[in-house]
């Protein structure tokens, strides 16, 4: 099969039918675009997120913690705890193990959690290390759905797009783009992978009102508006011009011949409010130094996801494939 995210039509047809037995304490379940997992524990509903890391090594403690943390953010909700499981191949050394643990533990404080447990095992069954995290949250209890999103809402993003994927591209691939990139833009692409985070502005977000948020991951921008539109029903004009690319995203995307709006995009959050909340919501997170950018608005399901061109043409967007990144 195609290496990356086991695409939509096959998830459907294989797994999201087979879940065991149907529990009335939860509230939402496994779906196509459900960034968490809400279950009823009475006056509290407890927020559950899942996410391996399987694209990056050498900051891989950091981005088990914050990717995971970064789809509890994405309900609204401030996680508070995480769970880890990493597996390790035998060439691992114990510098690299401690490092691994380093990274984890500064990004929990970074976050104010806590890692409450896990599981630490070398096997010959991976290459590379690989972690798989599980990251808690609560909230008072509440619906646990989007709100319905309507047409003529507004379709927002926080910060630039692209953030992860270019850095990942920019460790791999550095040598390859050293002709085209000063050592500084180089040393600047790669430091956006601190800024992976999105756990400010979807607490923000959430205690201000919002309908629907996704954070943006694999598949990247059009990927998480497909997913968020098919979760509700809805389709969508998504103006490129408006796109929030870093210069430096755009000259490594041209040089190694990737799409900038379907690359891995953590830490950036996609939102969808209505014209009365961004009111409020724009000047809350204004307040927190997060930059935004409304790059589309939700229309009648009918008129499908359409991607409106900086010449005008209009273009399909259908649903993810395998992200960019895995092409290098």
């Amino acid at each position: 099969m195609i290496i990356g995210k086991v695409d939509n039509e096959t998830l459907e047809r294989l797994v999201l039918g087979r879940i065991g037995k149907v529990r009335d304490e939860v509230i939402v379940g496994p779906g196509i675009g459900e960034d968490c997992a809400v279950l009823d524990f009475g006056e509290y509903e407890c927020v559950l997120s899942t996410d391996p890391i399987t694209a990056s090594v050498s900051r891989i403690g950091m981005l088990a913690v914050h990717i995971s943390c970064n789809d509890v953010a994405s309900n609204g909700v401030e996680p508070l705890a995480i769970m880890l499981t990493v597996l390790l191949p035998p060439s691992v050394t114990e510098e690299e193990i401690g490092e691994i643990a380093r990274q984890a533990d500064e990004a929990a404080k970074e976050l104010g959690i806590q890692i409450i447990g896990g599981h630490t095992e070398v096997t010959d069954t991976v290459t590379q290390p690989l972690i798989s995290a599980v990251a808690i949250g609560r909230a008072p209890r509440r619906s646990g759905k989007s709100f319905a999103l309507s047409e003529g809402d507004l379709i927002v993003v926080t910060k630039k797009l692209a953030l992860e994927g270019t850095a990942l591209a920019a460790m791999r691939r550095e040598k390859e783009l050293r002709p085209y990139l000063t050592g500084e833009q180089i040393e600047y692409a790669q430091a956006m992978i601190e800024q992976i985070s999105v756990v400010k502005e979807g607490v923000i977000a959430g205690r201000a009102g919002v309908k629907a948020m996704h954070d943006v991951t694999e598949g990247g921008v059009l990927g998480a508006v497909w997913e968020v539109c098919r979760n509700a029903g809805v389709g969508a004009e998504i103006d490129a011009a408006e796109l929030p690319f870093d210069e430096v995203t755009m000259t490594i995307c041209a040089v190694l011949g990737l799409d900038p709006m379907r690359l891995i995009s953590s830490g950036s959050m996609l939102m969808c409010v209505s014209r009365e909340q961004w009111d409020t919501i724009k000047p809350a997170l204004a307040e927190a130094g997060i930059d935004t950018n409304i790059i589309g608005r939700i229309t009648d399901t009918k008129r499908g996801i359409k991607l409106i061109m900086k010449n005008g043409d209009r273009e399909e967007v259908g649903p993810p494939g395998p992200d960019e990144i895995y092409s290098i």
